[in-house]
């Protein structure tokens, strides 16, 4: 029997024009690769074409995955099981984290087939580097829920939590409701809780300040459609 393809989980810029972000070896494997599970298939195009301009995009297989459109998981096992390489590209960032990519790499796991994680830019990690908080013991929890009783409710559990752990808290929402989030957060913390909002990570308005609840509300950013992570570390 062959020995199964491998998944290549594949980083990407944070920012636009941030190229130089992504480190050299990552364009020699998409070299060689001619399948990837994408986000966007727009942005995914752009992205290959920036490493290597000599890419022909035309001939690869570019397969949609999204949060409600998740990976054809049985394709991504067939191809895996012939052999052939599989890239996984998400739409910012590293894949596989608070994106559909992980379940390509479940099924590569449940037939033995290598997963090899390639450095790149994390905004979870830089975000927490930058913050001050607490690195030692913290929590990735995505997105908080839309609906404002359910969001409130999360938030202060989180608070509840963080406090009670000293555990620092992540967590990220739709970039069009970011103001939104951050006032439901300043509404329902203590005075004394410490927020860090990271904003536009590695780009031209890069935006990274820790401040207590009390701090910021003398002053917010203006954060609308700009890419952001939350972070929080109750007193």
């Amino acid at each position: 029997m062959a020995q199964p393809g491998k998944v290549y989980l594949i980083p990407t810029v944070l920012s636009a024009d941030t190229l130089h972000t992504i480190p050299a070896y990552v364009t020699p494997v998409v070299q060689q690769i001619s399948v990837f599970f994408v986000e966007n298939e727009r942005t995914a195009r752009r992205y290959l074409k920036a490493l290597d301009k000599s890419i022909n995009i035309d001939a690869l297989q570019l397969l949609l995955m999204s949060e409600h459109q998740p990976p054809d998981t049985a394709l991504a096992k067939q191809l895996l099981l012939s052999g052939k390489d599989i890239g996984v590209i998400s739409e910012a960032g590293c894949p596989a984290i608070a994106d559909p990519g992980h379940l390509v790499v479940q099924v590569a796991h449940a037939i033995e087939a290598p997963v090899i994680p390639m450095v790149g830019p994390n905004s979870m990690l830089l975000a927490l580097m930058a913050s001050g908080m607490n690195g030692q013991n913290f929590q990735f929890v995505g997105y908080l829920p839309v609906k404002p009783p359910e969001r409130i409710k999360a938030i202060r559990d989180l608070e509840m939590q963080s406090q009670k752990k000293q555990q620092t808290q992540l967590f990220i929402e739709t970039p069009y409701r970011n103001n939104q989030l951050l006032k439901d957060i300043l509404d329902n913390c203590k005075d004394s809780t410490q927020i860090c909002v990271a904003a536009d990570i590695t780009g031209p308005e890069e935006f990274i300040r820790t401040k207590t609840v009390k701090a910021w509300k003398q002053a917010l950013p203006e954060l609308h459609k700009k890419p952001a992570i939350f972070l929080m570390l109750a007193q």
